[in-house]
């Protein structure tokens, strides 16, 4: 409550009530019936009080000339005794009683402005109104205060509320809102419903209202007529001090009504704090709904293991499971820290407003939703860690498959013709020298299909693996295998028929054209070897280290030295063609250039030949792109490993910071809470480095690199590390501004929470934040709680323990150690005042009406109690009573409703 100086300032500014009225006038404010209005309406107020000595006024600037009768409506609205006047009718008697009067205002903390005795001596008007105005204000308003408002502000906030039930009521000022009497009205019909039918009036009837309010108030509330109903509607805007002066009195005329408010104030505040406490509540439950959810949906796709068997359909799997980390999962972390700040400020506040522990719904706990959590956080390792393997495994199939059909299809081309050239009957009709080329052939074709075998096999043994490994189309795989197989059975089978039949005839047919046979004894195997050698020329292959691809460029270089030898053997067997072809033109030998022995040419010997000499450069090639695409892949794992290994320690010794300062005994809370916001500020400018790093390792395993010598750290276990930085952080800010309410709503100094910070710290030796029961006993016993070793000492423990620890979990947190410290010397709203408050809405009764509910309560909280108040069943019950005990002792956990 402000003194009466700030009041009158308030009201009239720095200047006083002249100095005021003359700034109205310069700004075209002034009304000239406002001073009419208040000489009527202050002339009024006297008369309500002076008539309680036995006299009156009737010109209220000439009968308080003298003083006296001021003096004397002075004593009779304080109850003291002033001076006693002097009772001569002189000009300086009257001006020293009016100074007595002026100094008792004064002594009551008035600071009269430009009001002297003279003045109201020599009857000016204008002072002797300003006078009164600052009489009321000091003996009929300044007292009026509700919710530690002003007067003024109080006075209307009491009208406002009062008349809030009633239609075309809205109470906004004092002057305009009381124009059309409703407002009057409401009053007396609030507090005294048998004197108005408030049903019956209409806004279109101003004077009518305004009639019946001022003639039942003086009539039955001794309240006398202080203002004029056509002065009312004739002035644009009423004199405010008179329908003030006026309203004041309906206020102390109904003063014995406050005792209800007062009560009503009460339990408004404490329905509040349980609104409030049950949409804490509810967000909680539904935070923790969505959460709980959205890990029951996910699970499923982390737990799926199925795939269409494709490197590109892994692949897409890979992208969608970056694309749920990088967007879809940190707005989920950010969720779950906002859950466990929402519980934890929920419970300070239960606490702090003496309610019992909250317990969420069940599988909705802190505990259920960290497990759930851990849960999702171990299927996302088990997922990431399937699309990497099974990316190799279908990457080796890939390669297999092409290395299978590559193979396949060099080797059918091979075969092509060769069956019917085995059924062939030719060598019936040959001549000797053309059976012995016939045989010679043939051996050249066993020496051929020999060769051969080793390809069959390495076909067979390319599908087995793929079957091994799943390929997804072992089906065409097998069919295709199992043909070429086939095929080289039979082809082997004729081989044998072939060789007898040929053996069979090598008895007639002796004379072979030995250069031929040369030709086709040195063309056969170099031929095998020029396709040998431009198979592994284009032979396909995938590595994944250095050490691989060195490895291949090693064995290249090998195989270029060999081809001056080689170029030496394909110089000698053309060299041999070119004497068959001297020997024929030379001796003009029909059909003599035709070589019996062998299909093969010098233009195929020469046309292969060219074949490798142009594979090995680009061979050479092919070798140097994996070359630098492996020296790229060095160059990320480097890339990588240095910036994880600054990011890991960075974030390792952030989170030893936040621990020391959650566990810090210096400084105030509020310093800890500013070192902790900075850290909070440093740790998200820091992202960037995260979010690089997270690039970096995305490059990382596009590039398919599956292992990393340089460092110890992984992605995973960076973002892991990252995302419980986050959540320590948070919730130790959250501990601290809980510690913050806990201390200024206790009224605990910042010397006891050092005290109970420090000795908690001695006790937690591990610095988990947590104490366990033997040491939170032995923290207590420290700081003077006693506690017996008997068994009524462990009685008494155990109900401590189950203050501090309400779920069981075993642990006794800071916030719930200082809450105990501090709970016993805390003055809260308790049930029984909720009741004793009940008790004064229903008057006495033990139950309340919901009428009585409306009447009293702001609309909202009377519904709010109507609806969850039982039906009273006590003795005397009248239909709709309710009974506001059960309800009182349920707001603190004290029964069940």
């Amino acid at each position: 409550m402000m003194d009466q100086n700030g009041l009158y300032a308030e009201e009239y500014g720095e200047n006083g009530y002249m100095e005021q009225e003359e700034e109205w006038e310069r700004e075209g404010l002034l009304d000239p019936a406002w001073e009419k209005q208040q000489k009527k309406t202050f002339t009024a107020w006297c008369n309500s009080h002076l008539r309680k000595a036995g006299t009156s006024i009737e010109n209220i600037e000439d009968d308080f000339r003298n003083g006296l009768k001021l003096m004397l409506l002075l004593e009779v609205i304080s109850g003291e005794t002033l001076p006693k006047p002097d009772r001569g009718k002189m000009r300086f008697h009257k001006i020293a009683n009016v100074n007595k009067a002026l100094d008792f205002i004064a002594s009551k903390g008035v600071k009269l402005v430009s009001i002297g005795a003279e003045e109201i001596v020599d009857g000016n008007l204008k002072m002797t109104l300003g006078m009164i105005w600052t009489i009321i204000l000091r003996f009929a308003i300044q007292d009026i205060s509700v919710e530690e408002m002003t007067a003024k502000e109080g006075l209307l906030l009491w009208c406002q509320r009062k008349t809030a039930p009633y239609k075309n009521v809205n109470v906004q000022n004092f002057h305009l809102s009381f124009k059309d009497g409703l407002a009057f009205c409401a009053l007396i019909h609030r507090h005294r419903p048998d004197l108005i039918d408030y049903s019956k009036l209409s806004k279109d009837n101003p004077l009518e209202n305004l009639n019946t309010a001022f003639d039942v108030a003086e009539k039955y509330l001794d309240i006398p007529r202080m203002l004029d109903p056509d002065d009312l509607q004739n002035t644009a805007m009423p004199d405010e001090r008179a329908v003030m002066t006026y309203v004041s009195s309906y206020y102390h005329c109904f003063s014995g009504a406050q005792k209800a408010e007062t009560a009503a104030n009460r339990i408004c505040k404490v329905l509040k704090v349980n609104q409030e406490n049950e949409r804490l509540m509810e967000e909680y439950e539904r935070l923790a709904s969505d959460l709980l959810e959205w890990i029951r949906r996910t699970m499923p796709w982390l737990a799926s293991r199925h795939s269409d068997s494709t490197l590109a359909g892994v692949q897409k799997k890979l992208e969608e499971y970056r694309t749920y980390r990088r967007k879809h999962k940190p707005p989920r972390v950010e969720q779950k820290a906002k859950l466990e700040t929402n519980f934890n400020t929920l419970q300070t506040k239960l606490r702090l407003s003496n309610r019992p522990a909250y317990m969420p719904t069940e599988g909705k706990m802190v505990s259920d939703i960290a497990n759930a959590w851990k849960n999702l956080e171990l299927a996302e390792k088990a997922f990431e860690e399937w699309l990497l393997a099974e990316t190799m495994r279908l990457e080796r199939l890939e390669h297999l498959a092409q290395k299978f059909k590559h193979k396949a299809d060099t080797h059918e081309e091979w075969t092509r013709g060769k069956e019917e050239m085995l059924q062939s009957q030719d060598y019936r009709s040959c001549r000797l020298y053309e059976l012995k080329a016939l045989k010679k052939k043939h051996e050249a074709f066993e020496s051929d299909l020999a060769a051969h075998q080793d390809r069959v096999e390495q076909i067979a043994a390319i599908a087995q693996e793929l079957n091994t490994l799943e390929y997804h189309d072992c089906v065409t795989v097998n069919a295709r295998c199992q043909r070429i197989c086939d095929q080289w059975d039979r082809l082997g089978a004729l081989t044998q028929r072939r060789r007898q039949a040929l053996d069979d005839s090598e008895r007639v047919l002796e004379k072979i054209d030995l250069l031929h046979l040369e030709f086709a004894k040195r063309a056969a195997p170099f031929n095998n070897w020029l396709d040998g050698a431009r198979e592994d020329l284009v032979d396909m292959f995938i590595v994944h280290t250095m050490e691989e691809i060195q490895g291949l460029i090693t064995a290249h270089d090998q195989f270029k030295a060999t081809l001056g030898e080689a170029d030496k053997e394909y110089n000698l067997i053309v060299g041999l063609v070119r004497d068959v072809e001297g020997l024929v033109n030379q001796y003009q030998i029909a059909n003599g250039l035709e070589n019996p022995y062998t299909t093969l040419t010098a233009r195929d010997l020469t046309s292969k030949w060219a074949d490798v000499k142009t594979l090995v450069p680009s061979r050479d090639q092919t070798l140097a792109m994996e070359l630098k695409k492996q020296q790229n892949n060095e160059m990320l794992r480097r890339q990588f490993a240095e910036k994880a290994n600054n990011v890991g320690p960075w974030i390792e010794k952030q989170m030893d910071a936040v621990s020391a300062i959650g566990m810090s005994i210096s400084g105030s809370l509020e310093e800890q809470l500013h070192r902790l916001k900075e850290y909070e500020q440093a740790v998200y400018a820091y992202k960037p480095h995260i979010e690089e790093l997270e690039k970096i390792h995305q490059a990382v395993q596009e590039s398919m690199i599956f292992e990393n010598r340089y460092t110890n750290y992984t992605m995973e276990t960076l973002r892991v590390g990252w995302e419980q930085l986050l959540t320590s952080i948070n919730r130790n800010i959250n501990e601290v501004e809980n510690q913050i309410l806990t201390r200024d709503s206790k009224g605990i100094t910042q010397e006891q929470l050092t005290e109970f910070r420090s000795s908690f710290n001695h006790f937690d030796k591990n610095r988990t934040g947590r104490l366990a029961p033997e040491e939170f006993k032995s923290c207590l016993v420290s700081i003077g709680y006693s506690i017996g070793k008997d068994r009524q000492g462990e009685l008494d423990f155990q109900r401590i323990l189950a203050v501090v620890d309400p779920n069981s979990t075993g642990y006794v947190h800071f916030d719930a150690f200082l809450d105990f410290m501090t709970r016993e010397s805390t003055d809260t709203d308790t049930a029984e005042q909720v009741i004793d408050s009940f008790r004064i809405l229903a008057s006495d009764k033990p139950y309340i009406l919901p009428d009585e509910l409306r009447r009293e309560l702001p609309p909202d909280q009377a519904e709010y109690c109507i609806q969850r108040m039982p039906p009273y069943k006590g003795p005397g019950a009248v239909p709709g009573a309710l009974d506001y005990m059960s309800f009182s002792t349920a707001l603190y956990g004290e029964s069940d409703l």
